[in-house]
C-alpha cells in the first residue's frame, strides 16, 4: 500500500512544488531501480540511477558543480566537474562497497548508450557514483551488488512518480534511527519573470534521533521510542547523497554555490554533519544543451541567471532538499537489522507525526 509522504501528513512545508513533487518535475529527468531484497542473504541493498538527460549516441553535456560537507564518504568524477563544470551520463548511488561494480555498470552502460561517440571519438567515460553505508541492514561485505544491477537500474529510468524510503541505493538505510533511504522533492520559483524548476533527490543514511527536526519541531526528542545503541557507535553514523537537478541556465561555479544549499536544507533536519558522516552534494543545469566540447566551436555562448538575482534558486534548493529528506524518513517501514542482529529500526509512526503538526 502506498504510504502517505510529508505533505499529505499535512505537514506545512514552505513552497511551491512541481507536479510530482519529485526531481522530475525537471523536464527530461528520469530515475530508476534495483532494489535487492533477500533476508535468506541478509540482502537489502541496491542502485538508484538518475539520468538528467534523454540523450542517445552522442552525450550532451550537464553543466555541473559539488561540494562535500563531510568528506567520509565517495563520489566519483567530481574531481572533472570540479575542474570543468560539466559531466556527461547518469549519477548512480548504491551502497559503499558497490561503488566499483556500479561504476563497472554505468561505463559498460554509456559506452553501449553512447555508442556513436565511443566509437568515432577517443571517448571516456567518468560517471558519477555516489554511496552510503548501508551495513547495519545489509551484509554489506557480501558484495550483491553487481554492474548488471547498475544497468537494470539505467533502464527502469522512467519520467513522473518516484518511488521512496526502501527503494534502489535507499533500500538499507537509516536516518535519525529510523528507516530512510530515497527522498525527493521539487520547488517551482520565478527570477526575472520566468519560471523555473528545482529538483531534489536524497540517499538519506545520517543524523541521530536526538538532534532530529522537522519544520523546527524536536520530533527526535518527542518520539525516542525505537532507538537501539547496543553493537553501534555513540555517535552520527552514516551519510547523505544529495542531487539537485535545475532547468534554470546557471554555470559550473554558480551550481557549486547551489551544491553549498544542500548543507543548509539538511542542516534544517537538526544533523551537525558528523565527522563519521559523508555528507556530499551535485547540483546539475540541464539549461543550454550543446555538443561535445570536443565537437563544439572555438567560442561557446551560453545563458546564465545573473548571480545578484539568484537567490530564489537558493531558497528553492535548501527547501527542497528539507523535505526530501522527510518524504525519505516517512516512507520507511520496520526492518529487522543484519548487524547488530535482533534490534528492528523502526519506520516512522506517521500518525504521531502528523499530531505535531
Amino acid at each position: 500500500m502506498h504510504k502517505p509522504r510529508a505533505r499529505d501528513l499535512g505537514l506545512p512545508f514552505p513552497g511551491q512544488t512541481g507536479p510530482f513533487n519529485a526531481i522530475t518535475d525537471v523536464a527530461g529527468v528520469t530515475v530508476g531501480f534495483a532494489t535487492l531484497t533477500d533476508p535468506s542473504r541478509d540482502m537489502r541493498t541496491g542502485v538508484t540511477a538518475i539520468r538528467p538527460r534523454n540523450d542517445v549516441g552522442v552525450p550532451v553535456p550537464v553543466w555541473a558543480g559539488h561540494y562535500a560537507l563531510n568528506g567520509n564518504g565517495e563520489m566519483t568524477g567530481t574531481h572533472w566537474i570540479d575542474d570543468a563544470g560539466y559531466m556527461i551520463g547518469p549519477v548512480c548511488i548504491t551502497n559503499t562497497h558497490g561503488v566499483g561494480a556500479v561504476h563497472h555498470g554505468v561505463t559498460r552502460w554509456m559506452i553501449e548508450h553512447y555508442a556513436e561517440f565511443f566509437r568515432q571519438d577517443h571517448g571516456w567515460a567518468m560517471p558519477v557514483v555516489a554511496e552510503t553505508y548501508d551495513g547495519v541492514l545489509n551484509d554489506i561485505n557480501a558484495l550483491h551488488v553487481t554492474p548488471d544491477d547498475a544497468i537494470a537500474a539505467l533502464l527502469t529510468a522512467k519520467s513522473g512518480h518516484v518511488g521512496e524510503g526502501s527503494c534502489g541505493g535507499g533500500n538499507g538505510m537509516i536516518a535519525y534511527q529510523f528507516k530512510a533511504g530515497t527522498g525527493t522533492s521539487s520547488r517551482v520559483f520565478e527570477i526575472g519573470g520566468r519560471r523555473y524548476t528545482m529538483g531534489c533527490l536524497v540517499q538519506a543514511n545520517h543524523g541521530r534521533r536526538s538532534d532530529f527536526q522537522v519544520l523546527g519541531t524536536p520530533v527526535g526528542q518527542l518520539m525516542p521510542e525505537g532507538v537501539f545503541e547496543r553493537g553501534l557507535p555513540q555517535r552520527e553514523m552514516g551519510s547523505i547523497i544529495v542531487v539537485l537537478i535545475t532547468d534554470a541556465p546557471l554555470s559550473g561555479l554558480s551550481l557549486r554555490q547551489v551544491a553549498k544549499r544542500a548543507a543548509l536544507g539538511i542542516g534544517r533536519g537538526g544533523t551537525p554533519g558528523g565527522n563519521s558522516s559523508g555528507d556530499i552534494f551535485l547540483a546539475l543545469s540541464v539549461a543550454n544543451p550543446g555538443p561535445m566540447p570536443q565537437r563544439a566551436a572555438a567560442v561557446l555562448t551560453k545563458t546564465e541567471i545573473n548571480g545578484e538575482l539568484i537567490d530564489p534558486l537558493y531558497l528553492a534548493a535548501v527547501q527542497a532538499v528539507e523535505e526530501a529528506v522527510v518524504n525519505a524518513i516517512v516512507a520507511g517501514e520496520d526492518v529487522a537489522t543484519f548487524k547488530p542482529a535482533g534490534q528492528i529500526v523502526p519506520g516512522i509512526d506517521t500518525k504521531r507525526l502528523a499530531a505535531l503538526f
